[in-house]
């Protein structure tokens, strides 16, 4: 599979995970709103297309345009909570410490819900970035961190809820 077609189905499955409450987990109605956000993109994807070193930004852009979708568009569904959690938002996100208060902000906004879903992108981009060297240290942090924002949703999500954690 060529990565320009392994990155459309990559976005479809984000888009039926994130948006499952509305579309049932419908791959057809999925692909209608990848669409939807595609076409609101459009410029920036022929830029991608011409400049292949686009795609990261491309990437970005689609994630965070689904994440606002979700947000703005099905606010009013009151059974589905929805938390985004951007690592890259600022130089300290990743870190330890501000990413434990980010996360337990979004997870006590999750809490009143039944059904919620916690985004969290950019972790490694943030952790390990794609101009430095991937030291055994940085994959390290990357894999702990990983570990530790799936325990903290865990230790604080009720056990009758059901949170959905997605990394982009």
């Amino acid at each position: 599979m060529t990565a320009p077609a392994r990155d459309e189905l990559r976005r479809l499955h984000l888009i039926n995970a994130l948006f499952a409450h509305v579309t049932g987990q419908d791959l057809y109605l999925a692909e209608q709103i990848k669409s939807a956000i595609t076409f609101s993109l459009a410029e920036f994807e022929q830029q991608t297309s011409d400049h292949p070193e686009f795609a990261a930004q491309y990437d970005a852009a689609f994630n965070t345009a689904a994440a606002r979708l979700l947000e703005e568009s099905f606010s009013h569904l009151p059974k589905h909570g929805f938390f985004h959690w951007d690592a890259t938002r600022t130089l300290t996100a990743a870190e330890p410490l501000f990413a434990r208060a980010e996360l337990m902000t979004g997870l006590k906004r999750l809490a009143p819900f039944r059904e919620s879903t916690l985004l969290v992108t950019n972790l490694r981009p943030a952790l390990l970035p794609p101009d430095k060297r991937q030291t055994p240290r940085r994959k390290r942090d990357y894999a702990e961190s990983l570990g530790y924002i799936r325990e903290l949703a865990a230790a604080r999500t009720a056990p009758s809820a059901n949170l959905n954690l997605l990394f982009l």
